[in-house]
């Protein structure tokens, strides 16, 4: 097996660096996340077309005369015999640490990622694809068990379906009053809970797999509950059924999402997600994402999280008839009611902050009456917050000049670089968290002031 090629995201990448691995190259440049996972690339979370850092016309390679940039997107990739990493810009050689940290603490991943460094390239995809199944499970049942419209079999006395003649023939000769018929009916036995029971008990076998199954006890209950006829043995039939029949309503995107991931899953050691063939495969994380999420974890005291992937908190900018129009939904909004603050997380390097980043901090501030707003990213190196107080005025007029009650925070959060272990860390990152709230609240304190 060949060495995979390693690429950092938001970063600048020579062609030299992507020589190894030119099919590969050539089946992700310049295609979006939309096409990649409709190629079968998963990309996590699914709604990425409703996020504003990283959307589906996102490249994860754009070509820009003779070198490629990545984007906001980590993860893992390959192409026949073809791996490509790509890894968080603050990782070192042989670590990526922050990326494993952020998976950790927003998605409770099991502390592992580090230990099985040696891991080959395919198995390091399959672990994060079975780590992800919990939260996929529990976000699927909030909709309920899944249910359908199945055709089962009767031999009684009370016929209330269309009638088998030749299952009645075979079963019922000489006759003793049974008939034999069958019939359309809801049930939550079906090829989808079937399917999800299958990668349930797959997991049970697997390292870690019981362990991981613990947060989700109360789901996978209702799982085993909802498949009584559920045999080991009609894996490849239950495979075969939910390949034929994706799940297609909207109200349902959720079960859609699980139903790859499991099909994803069961595939593993039988098809190792694509070796031998030519087929585009790889599990990609939205880095942006993460690193709202995990920002959230350090703030909800103080701000409010709207969040556009699960349609929660929306806010309008005009009241009109109708009620999308000027739909928003700003990353965090103060708690504060007579002094609100805005921020804005951005996982991008601080002077790729600008332009219309600006300008739609400045919207939401306008929309909520707010004097002061952050800008919270992660640092590459330690330096002081950097203010922006608003302009006034107007160059052709030659009167612009500088407010002093609107402003503009960039607040970062340093990410260490020369930790050894991923203990230490996660030491120094429990540190620099503490400084990075602190500062956060005397910046509010002032703004209240």
């Amino acid at each position: 097996m060949k060495a995979p090629a390693i690429i950092k995201d938001n970063s600048r990448i020579t062609k030299d660096e992507l020589s190894v691995v030119p099919s590969l190259v050539s089946a992700l440049s310049d295609k979006t996340l939309v096409q990649l996972a409709k190629e079968g690339v998963f990309v996590f979370p699914a709604q990425v077309k409703e996020s504003e850092d990283v959307t589906g016309d996102q490249f994860i390679l754009q070509k820009i005369n003779d070198a490629y940039y990545s984007s906001n997107v980590m993860g893992f990739l390959g192409y026949g015999e073809e791996r490509l990493v790509i890894k968080s810009r603050f990782s070192r050689e042989n670590n990526d640490f922050f990326f494993q940290f952020l998976l950790e603490k927003v998605m409770n991943f099991p502390n592992i990622l580090n230990l099985e460094s040696n891991a080959a390239h395919n198995d390091k995809m399959f672990m994060l694809l079975m780590f992800l199944f919990p939260s996929y499970l529990k976000a699927a049942l909030r909709k309920g068990v899944f249910k359908m419209y199945t055709r089962k079999d009767y031999n009684d006395g009370n016929v209330k379906g269309t009638i088998d003649v030749e299952r009645h023939i075979r079963k019922n000769i000489p006759f003793v009053g049974n008939i034999a018929y069958s019939k359309r009916e809801h049930a939550y036995d079906n090829y989808l809970t079937q399917l999800i029971r299958h990668t349930i008990e797959y997991i049970k076998g697997k390292p870690h797999g019981r362990n991981l199954l613990v947060a989700v006890k109360d789901e996978v209950k209702l799982i085993y509950e909802a498949t009584p006829t559920f045999a080991s043995k009609n894996l490849k039939k239950v495979l075969t059924d939910n390949k034929k029949n994706t799940v297609r309503h909207a109200y349902y995107h959720e079960y859609r999402a699980l139903q790859r991931l499991c099909i994803l899953i069961l595939q593993h050691e039988k098809h190792q997600l694509g070796i031998g063939s030519q087929k585009l495969y790889g599990i990609l994380f939205d880095g942006a994402w993460l690193w709202e999420e995990y920002v959230n974890l350090l703030v909800k005291d103080r701000f409010y999280h709207p969040m556009n992937k699960g349609g929660k908190g929306a806010q309008w900018l005009f009241n009109c008839n109708s009620n999308r129009a000027g739909l928003i939904y700003p990353d965090f909004i103060g708690r504060s009611i007579d002094n609100r603050i805005i921020a804005d997380a951005k996982y991008k390097p601080e002077k790729n902050i600008h332009g219309k980043d600006y300008l739609q901090v400045l919207a939401y501030m306008l929309r909520f009456e707010a004097k002061k707003a952050f800008y919270f990213y992660p640092e590459s190196e330690r330096k002081d917050d950097e203010t922006f107080w608003l302009n006034r005025g107007l160059s052709f007029e030659n009167n612009v000049s500088e407010r002093n009650d609107i402003c503009l925070v960039k607040h970062g959060l340093y990410i260490p670089k020369d930790a050894a272990t991923y203990d230490e860390f996660v030491d120094k990152m429990h540190e620099n968290e503490e400084n990075f709230v602190e500062g956060l609240k005397c910046k509010q304190d002032v703004a209240n002031d």
